[in-house]
């Protein structure tokens, strides 16, 4: 990936070292390339957090995150667990690595070698990369967190619903790095475990670039709080357990300022879908938006994002471009000035002078896939439809179905997406329909995914080793 030196001019006068630090835990440090924090919630609704309209679940740590730095409000991720950690990590559309649907346990399936993630490429800038809570890229050795970038991992290989007596699921176990700590796992106390591990990592390299991607479990179900947190919020169960990540959050900036790295660390916080909608459970809300996890409707797909760094941008600004996970693969990369190899494609755009409100949002399109099948695309306002999950018993996702005829929505004056606008005009169903049909004759498409009964048998492998 090509570097925007002239973006960077600012980041080159600021990331000059300038020899040893004092003694003392309070002693100035030294200039240096910026350290990253990725907190991403697990099936956290985009109407979930007070910065984007809720009142009753309590956020002032992540609120205040969004007065302090940028809120996006057209940030996207993709429908489920695995593609969107794919994407994030990866900066290219699931669809180029196979990583298209949610793993499960016992696979032989995950994170090809092929894939170069950010940990991989800022390792090798000469940052400290730790993974401190949910994985789900992969359990087998070959597709671990220690074997993609990360010097460090403690945290779960997969979802924390995977224990359910329905199927034969192994029992849940933590991990630190590839050895079981706990089996089967307290889930009741993961949030605050994940938070001090998250602590103590900044602590031991405060003095070194390092970057520290906590996925948390919540609010994912079964929804879980500590006896702190347990019965206190007003929403619930849910709301407990998103109260107890929004004091996560507020755990970890304190430390970001108590070290004295606070002005020179980018945290960014999002959810990696939209909320699972359960009927006759309080759980998540998209807000305005319709649908929800698993499927490519607004709800299921835009969720929130907040970016801070008191050293490179403004705050209290709202960006109202289409912005997405594969975005911040490239623009960490760009601020630590970290490379890929140059045949390896990025699929994400630099959002620095975006941010900084230099220049337009680098992004005009989205391609919306779920599984393996592009369901729609936008472009500016206008968002097609191809395909859509039809709707089941009470509402829950019932499989995929082609749009007969196709759906077409202003964005902007209808983002609930209620009124189908196909008939009325033509052209823009024609121009968006070109345009998609341009982006998969340009895309080549990662190694298909087994099926997961094949996944599970033996000598069923994905990807290469490294060696």
């Amino acid at each position: 990936m090509q570097i925007d030196r002239r973006a960077f001019s600012y980041l080159l006068a600021s990331a000059l070292w300038r020899g040893a630090p004092a003694a003392g835990q309070n002693a100035p440090l030294p200039r240096r390339p910026p350290n990253f924090v990725l907190l991403l919630a697990d099936d956290l609704g985009y109407g979930d957090l007070g910065c984007y309209g809720n009142t009753v679940i309590r956020t002032p740590n992540i609120d205040r995150l969004a007065a302090d730095g940028v809120r996006f409000t057209d940030f996207y991720a993709t429908p489920t667990c695995s593609p969107s950690r794919a994407a994030l990590l990866t900066g290219r559309y699931p669809i180029r690595s196979g990583l298209t649907r949610v793993l499960i346990p016992g696979e032989h399936f995950g994170i090809p070698d092929s894939e170069v993630t950010l940990a991989e490429a800022l390792k090798r800038r000469g940052y400290h990369t730790a993974c401190i809570g949910k994985w789900h890229l992969g359990n087998r050795p070959a597709y671990r967190p220690n074997r993609h970038g990360f010097d460090h991992f403690y945290g779960l290989h997969y979802s924390n619903d995977m224990t359910l007596p329905v199927v034969r699921w192994p029992i849940l176990r933590l991990f630190r790095d590839n050895q079981v700590v706990e089996a089967p796992v307290r889930q009741t106390t993961l949030t605050r475990r994940f938070t001090a591990e998250a602590v103590r990592f900044i602590e031991n390299h405060r003095r070194d670039p390092f970057f520290l991607y906590l996925p948390y479990t919540m609010p994912h179900r079964p929804w879980s709080a500590s006896r702190n947190f347990a019965g206190k919020s007003a929403h619930g169960r849910y709301g407990d357990a998103v109260e107890e990540m929004d004091w996560s959050v507020g755990e970890i900036s304190r430390t970001l300022a108590r070290t004295g790295i606070d002005d020179n660390t980018v945290v960014l916080f999002l959810s990696d879908n939209g909320p699972e909608l359960l009927p006759n459970l309080r759980g998540g809300s998209a807000g305005i938006f319709r649908g929800g996890k698993a499927s490519t409707w607004e709800g299921g797909v835009r969720v929130p994002c907040v970016a801070r760094w008191p050293a490179g941008v403004p705050s209290g600004v709202v960006r109202m471009g289409i912005t997405c996970l594969m975005d911040l693969y490239a623009t960490i990369l760009e601020l630590a000035q970290a490379d890929v190899p140059e045949d390896y494609i990025v699929d994400g755009r630099s959002l620095i002078t975006y941010l900084r409100g230099e220049t337009p949002c680098p992004r005009s399109t989205y391609f919306y896939y779920r599984k393996s099948e592009l369901f729609a695309v936008r472009h500016g306002e206008w968002k097609l439809h191809f395909m859509k999950v039809r709707q089941g018993r009470q509402g829950l996702p019932a499989g995929p179905a082609p749009c007969e005829p196709l759906e077409l929505y202003n964005l902007e004056s209808d983002p609930g997406e209620k009124r189908n606008l196909e008939a009325h005009h033509p052209e823009i169903v024609a121009q968006l329909t070109e345009l998609t049909a341009g982006f998969r004759e340009s895309l080549t498409p990662g190694p298909h995914h087994p099926p997961r009964w094949r996944s599970v048998l033996p000598r069923i492998g994905f990807g290469r080793k490294k060696n």
